[in-house]
């Protein structure tokens, strides 16, 4: 009877446990990656706000937000200002915008002041930052060299205009003023506009984009050394995939969609596969990344393609083209996706998607 009851008593305390392990109300330890993907009652906790406090915090007087700052662990007032320092406002890798949205969650259940102003200052700085042309740089206030030139690279502009288009056209983005709502608004179109003058054209025909843009000439443009002047196969997927979201596209979109579709499903790399193995070497077993022959493999695209021939190619910190991911040196082929599945979601999905509703 004794041991029965100690079960029973073990059975309810495992079910007890595994609800807090696996309700957001009581997760602990969410890291800043996993920031906007939580159950919507998770922005309700403790542990939530908490978080948006120290959001607030890491907000420069700018407006804007350092990138690469896990945002979510648990710090003190002087751990945040000594890692502010020397540090810059950007869009690059998530930043700012990725704080707006968190905060927009946030202010969905808590209409703090705190939490309002911090908002509309951010939004403030991302209106700022846009040049006159309709794109965005990497860095704001400009920082000299190619942190200036306007950024597709790790989804910078795109996740900006992704975020404004919430805030114009998604009724659970009600979180501004008419007044701003409407430079919001002008913003996302100046961008859109800035998008379709940037498609790159060879040979009178429509491509795709750079990953990025010199910021006068909208040319494409050179970044670190292993980034140079090219045909961007990953960033240009998260641009038409933008696109496609308005309801009415104009005819000028429609086109820069449409070719950019073409341009991919011309540039298929097929019958390979990208795999990871284990090298021996003198100071033991590393990983690398290889790619081998395999009939029926699904296709991949390459992360860069030359701007004349429109071949692959696959650029390590020397700067110098390569044809092949193997000759480049091993710390880039590990520390760098120049081949992927890019656009299989956007030939496969989105693109039949749009097709379809472009025709209702």
């Amino acid at each position: 009877m004794i041991f029965r009851t100690v079960i029973a008593i073990i059975s309810k305390l495992v079910v007890v446990f595994v609800f807090v392990l696996s309700n957001p109300i009581f997760a602990q330890n969410i890291s800043w990656g996993e920031i906007l993907r939580q159950d919507r009652s998770w922005y309700t906790s403790a542990e939530a706000q908490r978080i948006a406090d120290q959001v607030v915090q890491f907000q420069y007087a700018n407006g804007g937000w350092a990138k690469n700052i896990d945002m979510a662990q648990d710090l003190s007032d002087q751990a945040i200002d000594l890692i502010k320092e020397n540090q810059h406002t950007t869009i690059d890798n998530g930043a700012t915008h990725t704080q707006l949205r968190f905060l927009a969650k946030i202010l969905e259940h808590n209409e703090d002041v705190i939490y309002k102003e911090a908002f509309n200052k951010g939004i403030d700085y991302l209106l700022e930052a846009q040049y006159n042309n309709g794109g965005w740089p990497q860095f704001y206030p400009l920082r000299e060299g190619y942190y200036s030139h306007i950024t597709f690279n790790d989804n910078a502009m795109i996740g900006v205009l992704d975020l404004f288009y919430d805030l114009v056209y998604i009724p659970d983005y009600a979180l501004v003023t008419s007044a701003r709502k409407l430079k919001i608004e002008q913003a996302l179109l100046k961008g859109v506009d800035a998008i379709l003058d940037m498609q790159i054209t060879i040979d009178d025909t429509l491509t795709v984009w750079c990953a990025q843009h010199d910021e006068h000439t909208l040319k494409p443009a050179k970044a670190r050394a292993y980034e140079l002047p090219s045909l961007s196969g990953g960033e240009s997927v998260g641009i038409l995939k933008f696109l496609m979201r308005f309801e009415k596209p104009t005819l000028r979109m429609q086109r820069a969609i449409k070719a950019g579709v073409t341009w991919f499903k011309n540039h298929k790399i097929e019958n390979k596969r990208v795999k990871w193995i284990d090298v021996q070497t003198d100071s033991g077993v590393v990983k690398d990344r290889v790619v081998v022959k395999e009939q029926g493999a699904p296709a991949l695209w390459a992360r860069f393609y030359d701007l004349e021939t429109q071949e692959p190619i696959f650029v390590g910190r020397d700067g110098i083209i390569k044809s092949k991911l193997a000759e480049i040196e091993r710390e880039r082929r590990t520390g760098y996706n120049y081949i992927s599945r890019y656009a299989d979601d956007l030939l496969e999905t989105s693109y039949p998607q749009w097709r379809s509703k472009l025709q209702n």
